[in-house]
């Protein structure tokens, strides 16, 4: 009887330990003196359950995923400052483009010279400051354009209004003997010997109403100090070709430039160079007159 006492003893005691392991807490054994012993028993390690729960699913232990590195910001790129176009100093068909088309729209009031003076400087700066623009005297990139927006291209005579135009071709009439060759399309005077260019001057002729007259022609008068009796005006180092028509100079043309107009004479608004010419020039030297 003892024997099968001690058997249940031990089945229970097993029982015990059993559910202990089960219930996942602590179990106490006994010893051979029938004291108890404590006893620990680690729970059952799950991925996600608590303590002893056997019935989770097994999983794979998870990292966050790692995130696609982003890409730098990259910081905007200045904007350029304007490329200089002219500048103080400078001389040349642009400056003088330039001029006529601020003479256009008045803010230079002086002839075209091609040369970046002090009045060109200050109708730039004027003009930049009138339309929001910075205010350097220099034509730059953004200037230019809106000058160009607000103008026209400037005519040939507005380039040259205060004279200068490049001579024209000669006509073929003044390539032979001694010639004053008059062309209407450049405004222009050149003494001619043989097909030699001796001097070039500008000239401005009649109006619509009192035209200077086209064709060849010899000097036939020369009058040094000479005042005309129709007109009443003074027309020094005169020489006539055709009727009362001559070339002379002219103080209106070298004070108002091409503003006026003759009365059908040839005018020279330099008076140096018709002295020189005056005394050159023969009575029976040839005069063409073409456009």
């Amino acid at each position: 009887m003892t024997g099968v006492i001690v058997r249940k003893g031990a089945i229970a005691v097993g029982a015990v330990v059993a559910v202990a392991l089960v219930g996942g807490c602590k179990a106490q054994a006994v010893d051979s003196d029938g004291k108890a012993q404590p006893v620990r028993i680690s729970p059952t390690k799950t991925d996600a359950g608590g303590p002893g729960d056997a019935d989770a699913p097994e999983r794979q232990e998870r990292t966050p995923a790692s995130k696609p590195a982003s890409k730098p910001t990259s910081k905007p790129k200045p904007t350029p400052p304007p490329k200089i176009l002219l500048a103080p100093g400078q001389r040349g068909d642009q400056v003088r483009e330039m001029q006529a088309r601020l003479r256009q729209i008045a803010w230079f009031f002086d002839n075209p010279s091609g040369t970046y003076g002090p009045a060109t400087t200050s109708a730039v700066k004027g003009f930049q400051v009138k339309r929001g623009l910075p205010g350097t005297g220099t034509a730059d990139t953004v200037t230019w354009r809106k000058l160009v927006d607000m103008t026209r291209e400037p005519t040939k005579y507005e380039l040259y209004s205060g004279g200068g135009i490049p001579a024209s071709k000669p006509d073929k009439r003044c390539m032979t003997g001694r010639v004053l060759c008059i062309s209407k399309e450049s405004r222009t005077l050149t003494w001619m010997i043989d097909g030699r260019t001796v001097s070039t001057m500008d000239v401005r002729f009649g109006s619509q109403y009192t035209p200077t007259r086209d064709g060849t022609f010899t000097v036939y008068w020369k009058s040094r100090h000479h005042v005309s009796t129709l007109y009443d005006s003074s027309m020094p180092y005169a020489m006539f070709f055709s009727g009362g028509q001559a070339v002379h100079y002219s103080s209106d043309f070298a004070a108002t430039g091409y503003n006026g107009a003759s009365h059908g004479c040839v005018n020279v608004r330099d008076e140096k160079k018709i002295a020189s010419l005056f005394a050159q020039v023969k009575k029976g030297d040839k005069v063409v007159v073409y456009k």
